[in-house]
């Protein structure tokens, strides 16, 4: 049982970091390509200066993306995805195919659930 509850605790870390709205986005945004820190802010709405700095941070510690830092004036540094970040576009893209495809189907249930709650 302790084994179960461990690998349910492990595989929450890992889905609760891949499933995060911002990490999908970075991910998304670094699967074309390497990135400044600026282009990635700039492509991503909505995202604040500490969030990405968060993420592309937890990013990195986990893996998925690799950074390089040049020694210039003014710094320059870059992100792209390592190969077990790379692994991850595939997943990525079949989840954000099946959103896309049943997002009518969510919004209707939610619609319909909503109008059951209001009655009760």
């Amino acid at each position: 049982m302790e084994n179960v509850e461990a690998e349910c605790r492990g595989l929450a870390e890992v889905i609760a970091r891949i499933g995060d709205k911002w990490t999908v986005m970075v991910c998304g945004h670094l699967s074309e390509g390497t990135h400044r820190f600026n282009a990635l802010k700039h492509r991503i709405p909505g995202i604040s200066h500490r969030m990405l700095t968060i993420t592309l941070r937890g990013l990195e510690r986990d893996g998925l993306v690799a950074r390089k830092a040049y020694a210039t004036v003014p710094p320059k540094v870059e992100y792209c995805l390592t190969p077990l970040g790379q692994s991850l576009t595939g997943p990525l893209a079949a989840l954000a195919s099946w959103a896309r495809e049943n997002r009518p189907a969510l919004e209707q249930a939610r619609a319909a659930f909503d109008r059951r709650a209001a009655q009760d």
